[in-house]
């Protein structure tokens, strides 16, 4: 059985540093402005052979308790609550703050083991705050630098020795089982379209930090969940706002991170604000999961506040197949994440699409589907020569990715390209995923050969 390690620390001491440090890459967002990370972050980690989960934390930042400030503590305190050990992240350099007694406070009431983490301590400049830490009574600090990697073997027996040997190294036979396979959805939309509150909603917790205020999420947060006892994970990510508008560094930060998660998701529910929906930034997320292969679903948020649902479902219904020609039929499902309504429904078109993402289609019906497509509709004849199309087959799922060698390839028709893909779709039952088709020319046998002289 693995444990559970969380960062705690005021902001700008080094935590998500020393948090992808342990986890091995750049998951968390890293900055000099204070307060880069709001939500709680979780991981595997490791260090030589011991491996534990780690929990990246937001710094404490006084305010309202209904405030941003406040919700953040909230999300921290949760962390603490959680975990088995803690690292009390202190930086060096600049020495003990209020805030690191403020921390110190909090954490000796609580009945958790607690690891003071010395940070920045490469070079001599952190000596004098190393000396002050022994004045926050967690006894002697381990010196580190996250950012270079110095003292993690430090770091590693401190560990140990709070843990202890048993929890730290458990038999690996006892580890072994049958782990389900793990559905990975990404929920990506405009900022404020409700996509933490629908996760939180989802997994039936205050897991992620929510509010009236737009582009609270910044990290790619992953949660884990169960189903139907099917093993979900679900990647919270930032609002993304046009191009032309994200103009400071840490927005195209969390925005990159968003897509960096999005290209990792098998299904990516892409949420709809019901009061605005479809606008330019709407069209262009979508276009940008079809253009990276992911299976899409569209979830029109904010459906407890329409009072006229069939007539605004069919007007909904009717611009998602004006505005989406890439996808015919793709999965529309109006949901409320404040009040829980349709995400059964969200779900069950999670799986349906994810079914049809990963569909195999026999070469045997693919080429006898190919006959009657020529039969009943065949290709063009360009400059006085027919294009024939000889042999079809899927060389790939995830997604749906068919080769059709055929004569002339580059001559064939984009117009006629996207028949055959609509046809793909309509015979194989493969509606509201992408389909990858490419045309191939066959290799000519006599190519390279000399003429025999008569």
């Amino acid at each position: 059985m693995t444990f559970t390690v969380a960062i705690i620390g005021r902001p700008n001491v080094g935590k998500s540093t020393l948090f992808n440090r342990l986890v091995g890459k750049r998951l968390a967002l890293v900055d000099d402005q204070p307060g880069v990370t709001r939500d709680r972050r979780f991981a595997e980690g490791s260090i030589g052979e011991l491996q534990f989960r780690v929990v990246d934390t937001a710094g404490l930042e006084e305010g309202h308790e209904d405030s941003l400030q406040g919700r953040m503590w909230e999300q921290t305190r949760s962390a603490i609550e959680e975990a088995d050990v803690c690292l009390f992240l202190i930086d060096a350099r600049a020495g003990i703050v209020p805030d690191d007694h403020a921390f110190a406070r909090v954490l000796r009431k609580t009945e958790k083991p607690v690891i003071l983490v010395a940070n920045k301590m490469e070079g001599k400049p952190g000596e004098a705050g190393y000396y002050d830490a022994f004045s926050l009574g967690f006894g002697e600090p381990v010196p580190i630098s996250a950012e270079h990697g110095q003292g993690m073997a430090d770091l590693h027996n401190a560990l140990v020795e709070v843990i202890g040997e048993e929890r730290a190294f458990p038999d690996p036979l006892e580890a072994e089982g049958d782990e389900d396979p793990v559905l990975k959805i990404a929920v990506v939309g405009r900022p404020n379209a409700g996509k933490s509150t629908l996760i939180n909603q989802m997994v039936g917790s205050e897991r992620l930090l929510t509010g009236p205020e737009a582009g609270i999420t910044r990290d790619s947060i992953s949660v884990d969940w169960q189903w139907r006892d099917r093993t979900i994970r679900l990647f919270d990510t930032a609002g993304m706002r046009k191009k032309a508008r994200v103009q400071e560094k840490l927005e195209k930060l969390s925005v990159s991170d968003g897509i960096r998660a999005l290209s990792f998701a098998e299904v990516v529910i892409i949420v709809l604000d019901v009061a605005k929906p479809f606008e330019k930034q709407d069209l262009q997320i979508v276009d940008l999961v079809i253009r990276e292969g992911r299976a899409p679903v569209l979830a029109l948020n904010k459906w407890d506040l329409v009072e006229d649902r069939q007539e605004v479902l069919r007007e909904m219904l009717l611009q998602a197949s004006e505005h989406i020609s890439q996808i015919k039929n793709m999965k529309l499902i109006p949901i409320s994440g404040q009040t829980g309504e349709g995400l059964d429904r969200l779900m069950e078109a999670v799986v349906e699409v994810h079914d049809a993402w990963n569909k195999r289609i026999p070469t045997a019906p693919l080429n006898r589907w190919l006959e009657d497509v020529q039969y009943y509709h065949p290709p063009p004849a360009v400059a006085g020569r027919r294009i024939k199309l000889k042999y079809v087959t899927q060389v790939k799922s995830r997604p749906p990715t068919f080769v059709v060698q055929c004569t002339r390839a580059e001559k064939l028709p984009e117009s006629y390209s996207r028949y055959l893909v609509n046809s793909i779709r309509k015979e194989f039952d493969l509606d509201a995923v992408p389909i990858r088709l490419h045309l191939r020319k066959g290799d000519n046998p006599y190519a390279g050969r000399k003429r025999r002289n008569q």
